[in-house]
C-alpha cells in the first residue's frame, strides 16, 4: 500500500498564482461595478453651440441667426428659453410679429439627447430693440437645468 502521507496537493507557487488570479479578477469585476453606479449619479448637461450663421433679408427686414447646437454631455438637455442682450424673447410664432423677435424652440423647448445636435433660428425685426447692421448682439440660451449657453453674434 501506498502511503497517504507521501502524495502532495498544489505546490505554494501554483497555489498563489492561482490566488492573484481569482483576486484581480475580483478587483477587476468590483471596479465596473462601481463604476456603472457612479455613472448613473455623475451625469451632466452640457450644449455646445457649434456654428451661427447670420443672414438678412432685405425685403422683410430680418435677420435670421441660424445656431447649430449639440449636447455633449452625458445627461438629456432641453432648452427652453433664448435671450438676446439679456432680454427673453417671448413670441414662439415665426415669422415674428411688428418690432418682435422669435425662435422655432416652441412653447416647450427643443430637447437634445447625449450627443444630438439641433437647430435653433432666430429671427428678428429690424426695429426690435433698435437693432442694426453691424450691432453685435449676445445671444443666450437657457435650459431647464438652470444653465446658460452664450454666444456672441453680429449682424450682418
Amino acid at each position: 500500500m501506498r502511503n497517504i502521507n507521501n502524495k502532495r496537493a498544489l505546490s505554494p507557487v501554483i497555489a498563489t498564482v492561482i490566488l492573484v488570479a481569482v483576486a484581480i479578477t475580483v478587483a477587476v469585476a468590483v471596479a465596473y461595478w462601481m463604476g456603472g453606479i457612479a455613472g448613473q449619479y455623475t451625469k451632466f448637461e452640457k450644449v455646445e453651440i457649434t456654428s451661427v450663421l447670420c443672414t438678412y433679408n432685405a425685403s422683410s427686414e430680418i435677420w435670421t441667426i441660424t445656431l447649430g447646437v449639440k449636447n455633449t454631455g452625458t445627461a438629456q438637455a432641453t432648452l427652453d428659453k433664448v435671450f438676446i442682450n439679456s432680454i427673453e424673447i417671448t413670441d414662439y410664432s415665426l415669422p415674428p410679429a411688428t418690432d418682435g423677435a422669435a425662435h422655432n424652440m416652441g412653447a416647450n423647448g427643443m430637447t437634445l439627447t447625449s450627443g444630438q445636435p439641433g437647430t435653433i433660428i432666430i429671427q428678428i425685426e429690424r426695429g426690435w430693440q433698435t437693432v442694426s447692421s453691424g450691432t453685435t448682439l449676445n445671444v443666450k440660451l437657457h435650459s431647464t437645468g438652470g444653465m446658460e449657453y452664450l454666444k456672441m453674434v453680429e449682424l450682418v
